[in-house]
């Protein structure tokens, strides 16, 4: 299955499966249509999202204000929204293919 990453109106929305306590923050690939983050933050008082859309901003390059989670902040899947990234850019920045 390949990723399922969406143009919105000058931005990008990003299916995530978030697996916090991991050692190092980085890309484990695709999960059922969705990106892969392992995070180094525990799930916890919000951490583990803070941790993804610093990691996503920073993988991206834009500041962390342009990237948000609109769905899913007490699941593993969730939903990430980036604005100021075009759908090439994000597939290039992630590496994912189209």
């Amino acid at each position: 299955m390949t990723l399922r990453l969406e143009e919105r109106g000058g931005g990008v929305r990003i299916p995530v499966r978030a697996v916090p306590r991991a050692s190092k923050s980085e890309l484990a690939g695709e999960h059922d249509g969705a990106l892969r983050v392992r995070l180094a933050a525990p799930p916890v008082e919000g951490e583990a999202n803070a941790e993804l859309v610093r990691f996503l901003a920073k993988r991206l390059g834009v500041p962390r204000s342009s990237v948000r989670v609109v769905s899913g902040e007490t699941g593993r899947n969730k939903v990430v929204e980036v604005d100021g990234v075009d759908l090439e850019t994000a597939r290039r920045a992630l590496g994912v293919g189209s």
